[in-house]
């Protein structure tokens, strides 16, 4: 087997029950959400619940300061995908105008700049820009997400392909390898959600 295959096969087999069942809500909460599954919910607030924890046990506060503000996005997008939804139909997707986009984009760098330059720095990150974008563009993401706007799909491509390159530049595979597989299934969320715009919302 090649070092890569056993870095991942390593990666897998001797990863906690906790671990491995956060990837398994990781994986089924993308899968629910690429459906517009209202499940994708509850499924995501169970999933940053465990990773919160596995990041406050690991000591990283402040990742595990942002799984709140991830639980607090998920909570308010199952209200409002229930609330604008009808029986007959379900909540539409629907896309930014540019300016919105420009406004959402501008907001997460500027975010991306204040983390890395002070708040990153002031925690003793090792790798304050690349975890401030991915911080920063993950939050982006979700809050696009919760409003069911598509271009929620571009943004986690984003932070995925940070991820991938920064997490193989760094030998590990088997976490470059995990955030290849939620990048080709948000690809695919953002082909499923932008084929749903053309279609009238059913419930």
């Amino acid at each position: 087997m090649s070092e890569i295959g056993q870095n991942i096969w390593t990666g897998l087999t001797t990863a906690s029950w906790l671990d491995q069942f956060n990837l398994v809500l990781g994986l089924l909460g993308v899968g629910l959400m690429i459906r517009r599954s209202l499940w994708a919910f509850p499924v995501g607030l169970a999933a940053v619940s465990v990773q919160g924890v596995l990041f406050y046990r690991a000591a990283f506060p402040a990742d595990a300061l942002l799984q709140v503000f991830f639980f607090l996005t998920l909570a308010w997008g199952w209200w409002h995908w229930v609330r604008d939804s009808t029986p007959a139909a379900e909540l539409p997707v629907t896309a930014l105008s540019w300016r919105s986009r420009g406004l959402v984009l501008g907001a997460a760098l500027g975010a991306t700049v204040v983390w890395a330059r002070w708040i990153g720095p002031a925690m003793g990150a090792v790798m304050p820009w690349r975890d401030a974008f991915i911080a920063m563009f993950s939050v982006a993401a979700q809050v696009l997400q919760a409003r069911k706007n598509v271009e929620n799909w571009p943004l986690w491509a984003a932070v995925n392909l940070v991820a991938i390159a920064s997490y193989w530049s760094a030998a590990l595979a088997y976490t470059a390898f995990l955030y290849a597989i939620y990048l080709v299934m948000g690809l695919v969320g953002w082909r499923a959600w932008t084929r749903a715009m053309a279609k009238p919302a059913t419930a």
